[in-house]
């Protein structure tokens, strides 16, 4: 008995040490896309306003098209195709991103040469107005174009540029709907119905392309989803996505229109554009655009 009891009590030390197996946590399977894409429906349906997708996984596995040919006021959309046709002129030596370029605040309308200015109270950054009378580099302009949607940097660049290679650009990639047909504040054009356009497949096409590194080489659309990356206002697509989920996107917004078109990246990456019209407070949008992303996404 004596022998007994200190084997018995070794045994069961022995036993209460031992750890038990390990269960790996496993991440729920998600809903089916069929389910997934009538969630995003209903909510679109519900909010009353006029919305446009355009989603697909790079794989291909998944695609929904809604109302994707539905031409919109492009609002800030319409900077994407402008920074790709900047490094498309890098590309072509025609000029270099270091080159730097003059701030000053005079555009001519596209409808009858007429001079305009920009108004730093109607932009949403003040950093390119305050070096007027200086100058800045085409990158530092781009990056103010896209991270905080600087019209003043955009109308400079679309001078340095030139609008209608803008155009020849987009056409070139297919990007049917995207029209980009002037700079921002022309208030002459805008009067006279002369406004920039797009359409969820046709801002998708410019979207996807970069996500694939197809849009002027592999390199250059590496470098165009960093800036997009950047991106300072993340109310829209990144708000229906989990914590520290990354995200390249760009988004648009004018009255009554809010728009936000994403590369999102993790497991199963995607490219997804959701378009809005017709919703008079902003964060009312921005928090339709996060609930159709939550619903939609896997």
């Amino acid at each position: 008995m004596s022998l007994l009891i200190p084997i018995l009590a070794m045994t069961l030390a022995t036993t209460s040490q031992t750890p038990a197996p390990s269960v790996s946590a496993k991440s729920p399977e998600p809903a089916p896309f069929s389910a997934r894409r009538l969630a995003a429906e209903k909510i679109m349906g519900e909010s009353g306003a006029e919305v446009s997708v355009a989603y697909r996984l790079l794989d291909g596995s998944e695609e929904w098209m809604h109302e994707a040919d539905r031409v919109f006021h492009a609002a800030s959309t319409m900077k994407v195709p402008v920074m790709i046709e900047l490094f498309r002129q890098e590309a072509e030596k025609q000029l270099s991103l270091s080159e730097t370029l003059e701030i000053r605040n005079e555009f001519k309308s596209v409808v009858d040469g007429s001079p305009y200015s920009m108004a730093m109270g109607d932009d949403s950054d003040e950093t390119v107005y305050r070096n007027i009378g200086k100058t800045m580099t085409l990158e530092e302009l781009n990056r103010q174009m896209i991270t905080v949607s600087s019209n003043f940097a955009t109308n400079l660049l679309i001078d340095r540029l030139g609008v209608r290679n803008v155009r020849a650009t987009v056409e070139a990639m297919g990007a049917y709907g995207l029209e980009v047909r002037r700079g921002v504040e022309d208030q002459k054009a805008f009067d006279q119905g002369i406004i920039n356009e797009t359409t969820a497949r046709g801002l998708f096409v410019v979207m996807n392309a970069l996500a694939r590194g197809a849009a002027v080489s592999k390199d250059a659309s590496e470098r165009m989803v960093e800036v997009l990356a950047g991106q300072k206002f993340n109310a829209g697509i990144p708000a229906g996505l989990p914590p520290g989920a990354k995200v390249a996107h760009k988004t648009g917004t004018i009255t009554r229109v809010h728009h936000d078109a994403a590369i999102v990246y993790g497991p199963r990456p995607c490219v997804l554009v959701v378009l809005t019209r017709g919703i008079e407070k902003e964060a009312d949008s921005d928090a339709l655009i996060a609930r159709i992303t939550r619903a939609l996404l896997p």
